[in-house]
Formats: structure tokens, C-alpha cells, sequence
């Protein structure tokens, strides 16, 4: 699976890029067949503490799931976008094993 990570208005470390890459690593846990990952990560110029937005963008063989969150920091974020994203993955694998029965 190819993850692509995308920063807006700032400059992205390697650390946050290697978190969220094993972050969707775990999702194939859920459903095998990812194709690709993209993941948009942007600071929000406000006085707000919950600046940083981080979307994620889920491609999988006829579908695609986005998820937009925004926290305090893009690992607070990407952990909850990513349980989103495990919630959905298995509606998605339950539906499918339920047309297969």
C-alpha cells in the first residue's frame, strides 16, 4: 500500500511521516486490499488551541473513505482518523461477507 503524506503551510518531519505510515500499516489488519493512502496535514492560522488539521483519504477497490479531523496535534488526529477509518473498513468487510453468504 502507498501512503502519500502531504503538508500544508509547514514543513513535515520524519517522525510524524513514519507514525502515520504505520498507523496505516494497522489498517491492513482490517481489509488486505488498500491500494493507497493519502494524507493532508494542515495548520490552521487561528488563536484556536485545535489548529491542526489532518484528512485522510482511503482507496480501496470501487469505494473511498475521507476523514477530516482536527486536534490539538496531527497524532491526536490521526489516531482518532484512523479508528474512524477501522470503523468503516469493517461495515465495509461485514457488507461484503453478508452479499456472499
Amino acid at each position: 500500500m502507498k501512503v502519500n503524506v502531504q503538508s500544508v503551510n509547514f514543513n513535515i518531519d520524519n517522525t510524524l511521516v513514519e507514525f502515520i505510515q504505520n498507523k496505516m500499516d494497522s489498517l491492513e489488519k482490517f481489509y488486505d486490499k488498500i491500494i493507497r493512502v493519502d494524507a493532508y496535514l494542515k495548520v490552521q492560522n487561528t488563536s484556536e488551541k485545535e489548529n491542526k488539521i489532518t484528512e485522510i483519504k482511503l482507496l480501496i477497490p470501487g469505494d473511498e473513505f475521507i476523514v477530516k479531523k482536527q486536534c490539538k496535534s496531527f497524532e491526536e488526529a490521526v489516531n482518532i482518523a484512523t479508528d474512524s477509518l477501522k470503523r468503516q473498513l469493517r461495515k465495509k468487510k461485514e457488507k461484503q461477507r453478508a452479499h456472499h453468504v
